[in-house]
């Protein structure tokens, strides 16, 4: 029984891991893991140079700040300025980019822009400031859906009418699915990001497990995690199988957390979203119902019809397809760095141009 996070990175069972995955391998497999911090997991430890030259690591759109729409940004941005605002973000999405400028400097130029570790802290400041305006940024994967939808039962429980969220949740299973119905579609494995299937289970990847012929295996975020999770898909795919597995059981349930997902239920609706750098996947994104329509700032602020234009340089909608990689792009390393990013995959810590980026930069510009 491992006990201790130092044991799921142990190099001594990696190594071990490894020699498994070279004695079952005996073709080209490409395989994809949809999780920023998989991402760079992978390319921190350097288990993408480790692993057999038979297996080819792309990297999906698995970090939800990367993928936050620069629609939602420049939305925030502007809510963020407004005088009577209490903005509340977690910290990761203060440097975010929208279409000129960040959170950061909102706040710099007089704006109340606060960073919070959970949408209760926002709804506490609701209490505590009952003349102002609290808007929380609600963002992130199925994994941040049940609090922020918990926070607007209470809002309503409690009759806070001046706290309301900037909602823009984004859902794997539709992105996955996009993905393989694409005609340039290579992927032929996939690692899904376990603490998203913490939360919603793995119902809905059998389902697409089952149609689309493909391997997929629920993995967590450790380097041992990921690797035995590529050891499971390697035995599937040179055995012909596509079937769920569940390599993260100590966290992940079939069912996931039915009461999380009840919340979520009742409190969003399932719409088509848009991904930055991927553009619109039908219903692949959460809204707030129009029963908590108080509590949705977009609808609160008439900001919901704002549209912007992505950059046209930047290559991260294919990166996050994975029919290339960060060092393909031209711009990498040059126009665009973490602090002047052009697109999804170098905006936050956990995309993988930033991944790429930090510790793999001076190989990719010496080429």
């Amino acid at each position: 029984m491992i006990k201790y996070l130092s044991e799921y990175r142990d190099p001594v069972n990696a190594k071990k891991i490894l020699a498994q995955i070279r004695k079952v391998v005996t073709r080209p497999w490409v395989i994809m893991e949809v999780c920023g911090g998989q991402t760079h997991a992978i390319v921190r430890s350097g288990m993408d140079q480790a692993l057999p030259a038979e297996i080819d690591l792309v990297h999906g759109p698995g970090c939800p700040v990367c993928v936050t729409p620069l629609e939602t940004i420049d939305r925030a941005l502007a809510i963020a300025a407004k005088p009577e605002v209490i903005f509340c973000s977690f910290g990761d999405m203060l440097r975010v980019p929208g279409s000129g400028k960040d959170l950061l400097t909102v706040r710099s130029a007089g704006g109340d822009v606060r960073i919070v570790y959970s949408p209760l802290e926002a709804l506490e400041l609701a209490r505590q400031n009952p003349e102002r305006q609290v808007v929380f940024l609600a963002i992130g994967f199925e994994t941040t859906a049940p609090g922020n939808a918990m926070a607007i039962v209470q809002a309503e429980r409690e009759g806070l009418h001046n706290f309301s969220e900037l909602a823009c949740h984004v859902l794997v299973p539709p992105a996955i699915t996009a993905l393989l119905g694409s005609p340039e579609n290579r992927v032929q494995g996939y690692l899904a990001a376990g603490h998203v299937c913490t939360v919603m289970g793995l119902t809905e990847y059998e389902e697409i497990s089952r149609r689309y012929k493909v391997p997929i295996v629920a993995t967590g975020l450790e380097p041992n995690d990921i690797l035995e999770g590529l050891l499971m898909l390697v035995r599937q795919l040179e055995a012909g199988r596509f079937e769920v597995e569940n390599q993260y059981k100590r966290s992940v349930r079939h069912q996931g957390n039915v009461l999380a997902r009840q919340m979520v239920s009742e409190v969003f609706e399932v719409v088509d979203q848009k991904w930055r750098g991927i553009g619109e996947l039908p219903a692949s994104g959460l809204r707030i119902r129009q029963r908590f329509a108080v509590f949705d700032a977009a609808r609160k602020f008439g900001c919901e019809s704002l549209q912007v234009e992505e950059s046209k340089i930047c290559i991260s909608g294919v990166v996050l397809q994975g029919l290339k990689k960060p060092g393909d792009c031209p711009a990498f390393g040059r126009e665009c760095k973490p602090e002047h990013p052009l697109g999804a995959t170098m905006v936050s810590g956990e995309g993988a141009c930033s991944a790429y980026y930090k510790y793999k930069l001076p190989i990719i510009l010496s080429v």
